[in-house]
């Protein structure tokens, strides 16, 4: 991995959301299980992209319908638009379409504006996004009813507008990486 001062570092993940809300711990009465009401049509679910840049916080995301090369490239092109004209050098994990075969030329012909540096295999404590989605869940799905899909997708949304710009939060929950 090349890092020079026109580099950025930023860690990226995916995570499904749905309509159905999680239950999580809680108080309840000792002997009386904790419930949800929930009027649930059917199973909705979209597949959510982003990427912390530990040092200043921000978080770049964005919804899809499902999880695929396609899909990864898109999140990937948003990514690099971002940042300018500074490379990218991209932490991620070992999902099969992140080593798609229709990657390769396009990463070589970019390689001056992003890089991708894979995770040992297993190990999500190493990725910081894994504490913005821990965070995100707890404030938008664990034991929480929403009437819609895209209800959840608008607090999802509104939840994530506080990572747009350098902020403490997303550098504390990013804390295991500082010194980057």
């Amino acid at each position: 991995m090349e890092r020079d001062n026109e580099s950025v570092i930023v860690f990226e993940d995916e995570a499904s959301l749905s309509n159905t809300a999680t239950i999580s711990y809680l108080w309840a009465e000792k002997g009386r299980q904790p419930s949800l009401k929930q009027k649930q049509r059917q199973r909705e679910r979209k597949t959510l992209f982003g990427c912390v840049e530990p040092k200043t916080g921000i978080v770049l995301t964005c919804e899809n319908e499902k999880g695929n090369t396609k899909t990864f490239f898109s999140f990937l092109l948003k990514t690099v638009k971002h940042y300018g004209n500074s490379k990218v050098i991209m932490v991620l994990d070992n999902v099969k379409y992140h080593h798609a075969k229709r990657l390769k030329p396009i990463l070589e012909k970019y390689k001056h504006r992003i890089e991708l540096v894979y995770l040992p295999a297993y190990s999500p404590d190493l990725n910081p996004m894994e504490r913005i989605w821990w965070y995100m869940r707890k404030k938008i799905t664990h034991n929480r009813f929403m009437e819609s899909m895209e209800n959840r997708i608008e607090a999802f949304r509104n939840l994530m507008n506080q990572f747009q710009v350098e902020n403490e939060l997303g550098k504390s929950l990013c804390n295991l990486f500082e010194n980057i």
